[in-house]
């Protein structure tokens, strides 16, 4: 196994979706849930979301970008940032980018913070991903994921609706 300083080296699988689907995920019983979108939300709270999810999963593209750096990318208006709340917790958090329509929309970022995982929430909760990037009448969706994801986000993004067109590697610098 690496050293934790070690880079390391992430095989991505990339996926798309070309049509809706026939029919959204019901939102699971039992737990009180809501999905908001976010407007001018707080960096603070973007980066606690952030690392909350991605950590495990070494992400970086956002890691270590300045507050202007990372506000212009949430910001923007081709970004939509959408929070699920469990409880009234923030629970995860799904980023579409939006830049490249109307060929193609993609979910940038999707995921549970790991104190809500295991609950049965990531189906419905991609499901809203997905019909919240369809709303804006994209040609293809796409979704990224690699070998440091979770194990059963390939399984999830393909029984959602999408199909891999195209495997890559990436060497990635881990998570300190």
């Amino acid at each position: 196994m690496a050293s934790p300083s070690a880079p390391m080296t992430a095989r991505i699988t990339h996926l798309e979706m070309t049509a809706p689907p026939a029919h959204r995920v019901q939102m699971p019983q039992g737990q009180r849930l809501a999905v908001l979108r976010t407007k001018d939300m707080p960096l603070a709270f973007y980066r606690y979301l952030y690392e909350q999810v991605g950590k495990a999963h070494h992400w970086l593209l956002r890691r270590d970008l300045t507050d202007a750096d990372l506000s212009a990318a949430i910001h923007a208006e081709h970004t939509e940032i959408q929070v699920l709340y469990v409880e009234g917790s923030p629970a995860g958090f799904f980023e579409l980018d939006l830049s490249r329509l109307p060929g193609e929309a993609e979910v940038l970022y999707f995921g549970i913070t790991p104190d809500f995982q295991g609950r049965g929430l990531a189906k419905f909760f991609l499901s809203e991903a997905v019909f919240a990037a369809w709303a804006h009448e994209p040609e293809r969706l796409v979704i990224h994921t690699n070998t440091l994801d979770s194990p059963r986000a390939l399984q999830l993004y393909q029984r959602i609706g999408f199909s891999p067109y195209a495997w890559s590697e990436e060497t990635v610098e881990p998570w300190g």
